[in-house]
């Protein structure tokens, strides 16, 4: 199989849950990191119901959270175990990063996920 459908998770902020999902259809497995990362902020330009925030933020990084079938970390935001394997490497083609068909890649901001990693504390409302 050359293509794929793929979910990603957009992630706006770690501490308040803001997650919306964006399904990626047809997306060629032979594509490198870079490309699908610029086909996502494509797609989030356009994509019908999702909140301005989320189309005009500086998202850096994709990492796997689980493959179709697969188990599903315990954390509701993002797996936060084995960065190593699961972050998607620049210049690598999607196939050789082991995504698969219905594959879930969150798409978020370095930064922010190495501060939630440090304190994973999730906050509600506005305290």
């Amino acid at each position: 199989m050359d293509t794929a459908t793929i979910i990603i998770r957009v992630i706006r902020s770690f501490e308040y849950r803001n997650i919306r999902n964006v399904v990626l259809k047809d997306v060629s497995l032979l594509l490198t990191t870079e490309e699908l990362k610029t086909r996502i902020i494509k797609e989030l330009s356009v994509a019908p119901g999702l909140p301005p925030p989320f189309r005009r933020y500086d998202y850096d990084t994709l990492k796997i959270e689980h493959h179709a079938y697969g188990a599903k970390t315990n954390d509701p935001v993002i797996n936060q175990e084995n960065d190593e394997g699961l972050i998607l490497k620049p210049g690598c083609t999607l196939a050789k990063s082991n995504v698969r068909h219905e594959t879930e890649i969150s798409f978020f901001k370095y930064d922010d996920y190495l501060r939630y990693k440090n304190n994973p504390v999730l906050k509600f409302g506005s305290s």
